[in-house]
């Protein structure tokens, strides 16, 4: 008897009406996974986040690493999405052929750029992605009925603003269709208006509420990362509908550092 089996959700199955009054309205909370270990992946899986972002952009994920981390997060009720290194065709191919469903795309600067991304993600005569899914975990190796028709409605495509060139396209970017969201990153947004470091500058914060504002009148979902309490917040009551709010490598670096200040200071501890 043939196996039929069904995918996880993916990112933009958080933003439903359903999923938002299931939260009783508040925004989506997720963080980087940026080690490449699956025991750390699936710590932070059972801790009761909305999502996890797999960083193949800055992190030392490869594909197989990927791969192993979807299938310790696949056992928890978060929802998977991985950012792949760059806005490339046989990249999206090949994670998407791997199982991850909701993939953000970085350094998206314009509504072309855009584009590009959207045929990436889908099949033709929409887009171009190569067809290989009796051979691929996306469709569990055919386990999953009638994948190649349903593809488009089971993957969320999110692009990254993080420019300034990016700030100016936002309105026509988030129009694209086949953009299900925007994430705004502004940490590159800072460098890239000659603020390097300083992503809390008044310009920047002012930039990101721009974005924010163009996406939602687009009728999009998005998110930007802000590991700074206060920033997130204020992010929140700007409309962000969801934000990246740690990452797995930054919690373990600040967590290990009090532990050092606490009991290899100068001072002893005391009792």
């Amino acid at each position: 008897m043939p196996i039929r089996l069904e995918p996880q959700p993916s990112l933009k199955d958080l933003f439903t009406t359903s999923a938002r009054a299931g939260r009783n309205g508040r925004p989506a909370a997720g963080m980087f996974i940026s080690s490449g270990d699956p025991s750390s992946t699936e710590i932070c899986a059972s801790a009761g986040l909305d999502y996890l972002l797999l960083d193949g952009e800055h992190a030392p994920l490869g594909l197989e690493t990927v791969q192993s981390q979807l299938r310790a997060m696949a056992g928890y009720p978060v929802v998977p999405a991985v950012r792949v290194p760059a806005l490339d065709a046989v990249l999206v191919k090949q994670y998407l052929d791997l199982g991850a469903q909701s993939l953000v795309i970085p350094m998206v600067d314009s509504a072309a750029d855009a584009e590009a991304a959207v045929r990436a993600m889908h099949y033709p005569p929409h887009g171009v992605r190569g067809v290989g899914s009796a051979l691929a975990r996306s469709a569990r190796w055919n386990r999953i009925p009638d994948y190649l028709n349903r593809a488009a409605d089971l993957v969320t495509l999110v692009v990254q603003v993080e420019s300034a060139a990016a700030v100016e396209n936002a309105r026509q970017i988030a129009a694209v269709d086949g953009i299900d969201g925007i994430f705004i990153g502004p940490s590159d947004l800072a460098a890239s208006m000659g603020l390097l470091g300083r992503q809390d500058h008044p310009d920047v914060v002012a930039a990101v509420k721009t974005v924010i504002d163009q996406v939602k009148a687009a009728g999009k979902f998005v998110g930007v990362n802000a590991f700074a309490a206060d920033r997130a917040r204020d992010y929140v009551a700007a409309g962000a509908d969801f934000v990246n709010v740690g990452a797995d490598v930054a919690l373990l670096a600040r967590a290990t550092e009090t532990l050092a200040d606490t009991w290899c200071g100068t001072a002893a501890p005391t009792e």
